[in-house]
């Protein structure tokens, strides 16, 4: 990845450009690169970009859950100084951005989530018994995506490797069960902060009822579509999903 990764304390992320803050919430198998298009396009339009790399796997098992992922943002925004910020989370990443906006509504001044956990987890941490095969974890990689070529060879070793390491594969199915534990459709509705929704219309990870029951229960929410689209809605169409988030953005004067 172009973009250097800086290594502070118990931290390591991104950061580019200046002006507001926009921190990107990666998923549990999101390379901090899925989010490129969104960091060249927002970093030149008056935003700083910033994306922590998670502790997914390097957590105790013990605090391998959502929670724990808010927990740790939470004390990341204070080592940067940061308050009233805007986040951006994909998949575990949105779950985690809306569990911390549950936590500390105070710090978040919006939230923006796509393919979100928090509602539906039956795709997450399943479907690993057959790990030892490349082609079907290739097979299972392509899935998230409308277009499989987006999975690419990198991606897919990313994914096999991952699932073939058994502290990862324990900590994944620790966080599927953590992401069932924390269902949130009973906080949506006392959530207030402003959301938009950005959502892929083929998604086969969180379905477009996802988005549906999402917008449904948060009472300040704004749904976008994104067609022919899979789960990575940022990664898939990153000029339409840019276009879409700024609209929003200066529509509510972020």
């Amino acid at each position: 990845m172009a973009h250097l990764l800086k290594k502070e304390k118990d931290f390591r992320y991104i950061e580019v450009g200046e002006g507001t803050p926009i921190i990107v919430l990666h998923g549990l198998m999101g390379g901090l690169s899925n989010f490129d298009g969104v960091t060249k396009y927002f970093s030149s339009k008056g935003y700083k970009v910033i994306i922590p790399e998670l502790p997914i796997y390097s957590m105790s098992l013990l605090k391998t859950n959502v929670k724990s992922f808010a927990n740790y943002l939470k004390d990341f925004i204070e080592y940067k100084g940061l308050d009233n910020v805007i986040l951006l989370g994909n998949s575990l990443g949105g779950h985690i951005g809306l569990y911390h906006t549950k936590l500390y509504p105070k710090k978040v001044k919006a939230l923006i989530i796509t393919g979100s956990s928090g509602l539906y987890e039956s795709a997450m941490g399943g479907g690993y018994t057959k790990r030892s095969d490349y082609e079907v974890m290739k097979k299972k990689a392509q899935e998230v995506f409308y277009d499989p070529a987006v999975a690419t060879k990198e991606i897919v070793d990313e994914v096999y490797d991952t699932v073939n390491d058994r502290n990862k594969l324990i900590k994944t199915l620790a966080i599927a069960k953590s992401a069932i534990r924390h269902n949130m459709a009973k906080d949506l509705p006392k959530m207030n902060t402003p959301i938009c929704i950005i959502w892929g219309k083929n998604d086969n990870v969180t379905p477009p009822e996802v988005a549906e029951e999402f917008h449904e229960l948060l009472p300040d929410s704004e749904l976008h579509w994104i067609d022919k689209c899979g789960h990575a809605a940022m990664m898939e169409h990153p000029e339409e999903f840019n276009t879409i988030l700024m609209g929003w953005l200066e529509k509510r004067g972020f």
